[in-house]
């Protein structure tokens, strides 16, 4: 997933914030103890995110594919006073994990957490967002977008992770890959929908940010 020079990419993470010695710990455990650890975040994206929620200090924040809780903790540093980061799995055996790291944070009353289906779960949530991280299963992108780009703000920004797909979108499409023809639609939508703005950074697996119009 790392599409720069190594060199060059230790340049850019050892000039970059470090982590805070809470998410160490919930990386180091995510790595010891949970399948496909490789789904985290990480330390740079995961500044990423934080910077991209201070910059815009969002009141609402919803988050689809929890996983373990280091995205949703990086999104919260940027919450605004009073304000909520609604974050959706559909992973049960995880929330103990989420838990533990949520109530350390201090962010653990700005943290609503469910379990269950994002597409059943979002029509629920009777709210407008500021930021929307979307990070789970890559078939399912473009009905989280149509879901969720009326419940946007003007001005609110749209996230979406792992949109080069290990550069799997650049390359022969096999027929029975559906998570890469869906993203490959779905990148294309991003681009050409008149009521967001996109740019596509190819930070670690590709992270597309949109600002809603």
């Amino acid at each position: 997933m790392h599409f720069l020079p190594e060199n060059i990419d230790n340049y850019v993470v050892e000039h970059s914030q470090k982590e805070p010695q809470i998410l160490q710990e919930l990386s180091r455990e995510t790595w010891q103890k949970v399948l496909n650890p490789r789904m985290l975040s990480g330390a740079f994206q995961g500044r990423v995110l934080s910077m991209i929620s201070k910059l815009t200090t969002p009141k609402n924040i919803l988050e689809i594919g929890t996983y373990t809780g280091y995205s949703a903790l990086c999104l919260a540093e940027g919450l605004a006073k009073n304000g909520t980061i609604f974050t959706i799995d559909k992973n049960e055996e995880l929330e103990t994990l989420q838990n533990k790291y949520f109530e350390k944070s201090g962010y653990k009353n700005q943290i609503k957490q469910f379990v269950g289906n994002a597409l059943e779960i979002i029509p629920t949530i009777d709210e407008k967002f500021d930021l929307v991280f979307i990070d789970a299963d890559k078939s399912n992108y473009i009905n989280y977008f149509n879901l969720i780009i009326n419940k946007m703000n003007s001005g609110g920004i749209i996230l979406s992770d792992n949109v080069l797909w290990s550069g799997k979108v650049v390359e022969d499409l096999d027929p029975k890959d559906l998570d890469t023809k869906v993203l490959l639609e779905y990148n294309s939508i991003l681009n050409e929908d008149a009521r967001i703005e996109t740019v596509l950074l190819p930070i670690r697996d590709g992270l597309t940010v949109s600002r809603v119009k």
